[in-house]
């Protein structure tokens, strides 16, 4: 059984409440997703934080090789990965107590998402959230 993505009133709420979000796969390239999706966030408000190991810098802000070098408080991850990218990266995110574990569109892993729910993130799979923040901002 697959799980489900929160409703529109619970993701308002996570962008409202959220200020970080570290970009698991961003890109240095423009023409990218990941880098126009964070793009958009950053022009936003939100604060920024690029996840690439071959990357120094993107979008003016350091990167870092893994969620586990940050040294901030993350309130989203958002995962521009392949699928079988997801497991680590799940567990990465429940290691540093991330609130929110959000898989773009494309991405899914369903055995990830239980237990990162299970840790007490909230989950959300298959889903763009430019696009989101889009409709309901």
């Amino acid at each position: 059984m697959s799980l489900t993505n929160p409703s529109d009133g619970e993701i308002r709420r996570i962008l409202q409440d959220s200020r970080t979000i570290a970009v698991v796969g961003l890109s240095g390239k423009e023409d990218r997703p990941s880098n126009q999706v964070a793009s958009y966030l950053k022009r936003h408000g939100y604060r920024i934080i690029p996840v690439n190991p071959v990357e120094r810098e993107i979008l003016g802000e350091v990167a870092y090789p893994s969620l586990k070098d940050v040294p901030e408080k993350i309130d989203i991850v958002d995962v521009f990965r392949k699928s079988d990218s997801v497991p680590d990266i799940a567990k990465q995110a429940i290691d540093i107590s991330a609130g929110v574990l959000w898989l773009q569109e494309g991405i899914t892993h369903e055995e990830s998402a239980r237990v990162a729910r299970e840790a007490g993130l909230t989950v959300l799979q298959d889903v763009c959230i430019k696009k989101l923040h889009a409709k309901l901002f």
